[in-house]
C-alpha cells in the first residue's frame, strides 16, 4: 500500500468573527449572541462547528475543558463566570473541537 502525502494544509474552520473580549454585561452577551448570527449567516460554511449539535458538542467540550485551560495559563478558574466568560465560551464553541 503506498504511502499517501498531503500536500494541502488541514484546514478547518474559524470561530465566529465576533469580539467577546469586551462583554460586560448580559446586554453586551446578546449583542455577541446576535453578531453569531449574522457572521454565520453570512458565512455558515466557515465556521467549524455548523450544526447546532456540533456547537453544542463545542461547547461542552469548552465548559469541561475549563479547569484545565485556566491551569495552563497558571491561573484559578473564577468561582462564578463574568459575563465575559460566558461570551468567550459561546463564541469559542463556534470552533471548539
Amino acid at each position: 500500500m503506498d504511502a499517501v502525502r498531503v500536500t494541502e494544509p488541514y484546514e478547518t474552520g474559524r470561530p465566529a468573527a465576533v469580539d467577546a473580549d469586551h462583554v460586560a454585561s448580559r446586554d453586551d452577551v446578546v449583542g455577541v449572541l446576535r453578531s453569531m448570527i449574522n457572521d454565520f449567516r453570512k458565512n455558515p460554511d466557515a465556521w467549524e462547528n455548523t450544526t447546532i449539535d456540533s456547537y453544542l458538542d463545542g461547547l461542552a467540550t469548552s465548559l469541561e475543558d475549563l479547569d484545565q485551560v485556566y491551569a495552563d495559563r497558571g491561573e484559578i478558574p473564577p468561582s462564578q463566570p463574568s459575563w465575559q466568560l460566558v461570551a468567550q465560551l459561546l463564541v469559542g464553541a463556534s470552533a471548539y473541537e
